[in-house]
Parts: C-alpha cells; sequence; structure tokens
C-alpha cells in the first residue's frame, strides 16, 4: 500500500491530485500504513479502499471511498446534508491507463457507497487537471456546481463531481 501511494505521488498531476506530497509519505513509519489498511479494509463501514491487481499480481490502482453523515460538516467546513461517499485517492499506474481499469475501481467503490445507504457519491477535481475530469465524466460523475478553493492555493479551485443515486 506505501509503495503504491508513493508511485501515485510522483506522478506529474500529483502537486493538484493530492493533498500529501512524496516527501510527507515516504516519511511515515509503515505502522502508519498499516493503520489505514484497517481502518479503509473489510470490515469498515465508514470506508473503503479498493485495489487493483494486475496479472501479474501488481498492484494496479487504487480508489478509497470514505463516507460523510448527515449533520455533520466535510473536510472544507461545508454542512453535510445526507449520507454519502466520497471518493478520494484516486489513482491508476500510466500503463493501466485507459482500459477500463478505472471504471472497474469506480463501480466497486459506488456500489460499495450504496450498499452502505448512500444517497450520492462525489469527489474533488482540481481545475486544471483535465485529465482527471475526463475520467471522472467516463464513469458517470458530473459537476455540481460546487467550488471550492484548493487546500494547497486558495488563488485555485476545485471542483465537486458527483454521481446520483
Amino acid at each position: 500500500m506505501k509503495q503504491l501511494r508513493l508511485d501515485a505521488l510522483r506522478d506529474p498531476v500529483a502537486p493538484i491530485a493530492f493533498l500529501e506530497t512524496y516527501e510527507d509519505a515516504l516519511d511515515r513509519p509503515d505502522s502508519f500504513y498499516q493503520e489505514r489498511a484497517v481502518r479503509s479494509g473489510e470490515g469498515s463501514g465508514s470506508a473503503r479502499q479498493f485495489i487493483a491487481e494486475a496479472p501479474d499480481g501488481s498492484w494496479a490502482g487504487t480508489v478509497t471511498v470514505l463516507l460523510e453523515e448527515a449533520g455533520t460538516k466535510d473536510w472544507a467546513g461545508y454542512p453535510v446534508e445526507r449520507r454519502q461517499g466520497h471518493v478520494v485517492g484516486v489513482f491508476v499506474r500510466p500503463e493501466h491507463r485507459g482500459n477500463g481499469l478505472i471504471k472497474v475501481l469506480f463501480d466497486a467503490g459506488v456500489d460499495w457507497a450504496w450498499e452502505q445507504g448512500a444517497e450520492r457519491v462525489r469527489l474533488f477535481v482540481h481545475a486544471d487537471n483535465a485529465r482527471a475530469q475526463g475520467a471522472y465524466r467516463k464513469v458517470g460523475f458530473g459537476p455540481s456546481g460546487l467550488v471550492v478553493s484548493f487546500v494547497k492555493d486558495e488563488a485555485e479551485n476545485e471542483l465537486e463531481f458527483v454521481l446520483e443515486r
């Protein structure tokens, strides 16, 4: 899991796709990744990470879905109005892009969110990340109209994309 995250953070769009830096992730102990795996593994009712395994056994990509509860506030301080899934940590290795793997990962994540009673699933994507926006549209997500400031630079924006149940 640690290696997959480090590889994601080396992607050319990582500075606008992830909030964490490669250096920060590299400095984290293995126990951090082990605990993260438990919190988002089978049996968790609040988060689930999906990992696609290639035929050779290597990990080809990942998607994590967090559940957000109605009546709480999200990471940006906005009220959560209904139970929803929040997709984070999306990464597909370059050699596996364009073959439908992203759809398989998203289908698994969205299905899990529906099983947990989510009424919609959302994600945030940087306004300049056209590649990711295109992939999210292909799997059925579309802009909701909500725009928030990018945490790393308030002069930049992220767009909320949603998939309604």
